[in-house]
């Protein structure tokens, strides 16, 4: 533990902005790059007239529109204070789709990228006192949060894995911290021991992890004892969702009145977009937080992989490019 309990730590829950509203997009050039780990490279982007980047948070992201079409997300890991420059990790990942590829093989110092963000679906919360696991590049949005709760005074500890030392991104700096940081490679010291640091609830304290989806299953089980609202994950894809053929059912626009019917096999977002209503998204995997909108009646079928199980429960908002209707009418804020 780094120091001595705060009444308060910074953070601030929920997404950044208003569900369904436009977000900042701007071209901005990758001012420096730098090898950050075995596969790693850091990226530091900046406006090209120096204007100031909008406010973020930690655990924000920012989208990469790439010029082979493709869009991808990558947390800032820089300083939030310094609104002069974004820092993103980008890991290339040789079974990816490409879009690591494009990021380490075009964007040199000086090459110009699109991006739209940031949008916060892992806000740090208030605490006294924190946990966090990281795992190979899930290591990205915890950086801010470490230097958020130490700047707030929070007791916080750092459990984070790898496969190898070489391949682990920003240990320079994280060496800083000293003993609140446990850096486990795999090739030293096997598999994270969560049964050391998770098997036990902690009252008042919460759990960030980010990583592949084996480590975050694996902290999701052990944390099924833990208080509830305890535990805050983040995932790089998608979640299978194991849901039966679903029926057809209507979305009642409140804005426009219309009445859309959502037969099975289409989501909510395509039903929107052929009825000629322009609807904010990216992914439309679940992942990134950009449809999320408004309901203002009606129990949605949750199937994102943003959404915390107390957002769920409240039905107050929906990812609409995946979550359906568990009802036969559904009202959005569209």
């Amino acid at each position: 533990m780094s120091k001595p309990p705060a009444p308060e730590a910074p953070g601030t829950a929920g997404t950044a902005g208003t569900p369904g509203t436009p977000e900042h997009e701007a071209s901005l050039v990758v001012a420096e790059r730098a090898d950050a780990a075995e596969g790693v490279i850091a990226l530091t982007l900046r406006h090209p007239d120096g204007a100031p980047l909008p406010e973020w948070q930690p655990g924000a992201h920012i989208d990469l529109l790439l010029g082979n079409g493709m869009v991808r997300h990558y947390s800032l890991c820089g300083d939030p204070g310094d609104r002069s420059a974004w820092r993103i990790g980008v890991l290339r990942v040789p079974e990816s789709r490409g879009g690591s590829a494009y990021v380490h093989d075009e964007l040199a110092v000086g090459a110009s990228v699109r991006i739209r963000g940031p949008r916060n679906n892992f806000a740090l919360r208030p605490a006294n006192r924190y946990l966090f696991v990281a795992g190979g590049i899930g290591i990205t949005p915890v950086l801010p949060m470490i230097a958020a709760a130490e700047a707030a005074g929070a007791r916080w500890r750092l459990l984070y894995g790898g496969r190898t030392r070489s391949s682990m991104a920003f240990l320079d700096e994280l060496a800083s911290y000293g003993g609140a940081v446990d850096v486990r490679p795999q090739d030293e010291h096997g598999r994270l021991d969560l049964d050391d640091c998770l098997g036990k609830p902690e009252d008042g304290t919460l759990v960030y992890c980010c990583g592949p989806e084996p480590l975050l299953a694996a902290v999701e089980e052990r944390c099924l004892v833990w208080p509830s609202g305890a535990l805050r994950v983040e995932r790089f894809r998608p979640v299978a969702v194991a849901a039966p053929d679903a029926d057809a059912f209507e979305v009642v626009l409140s804005r426009s009145g219309q009445t859309l019917q959502v037969p099975p096999g289409t989501s909510v977002l395509a039903a929107a977009q052929q009825a000629g209503v322009a609807v904010p998204f990216s992914c439309a995997e679940g992942i990134c937080g950009t449809c999320e909108t408004e309901v203002l009646e009606g129990e949605p079928d949750h199937r994102d992989s943003v959404l915390s199980a107390e957002e769920r429960e409240s039905g107050e908002t929906m990812m609409i490019c995946v979550s359906r209707s568990r009802g036969p009418q559904l009202v959005l804020d569209l």
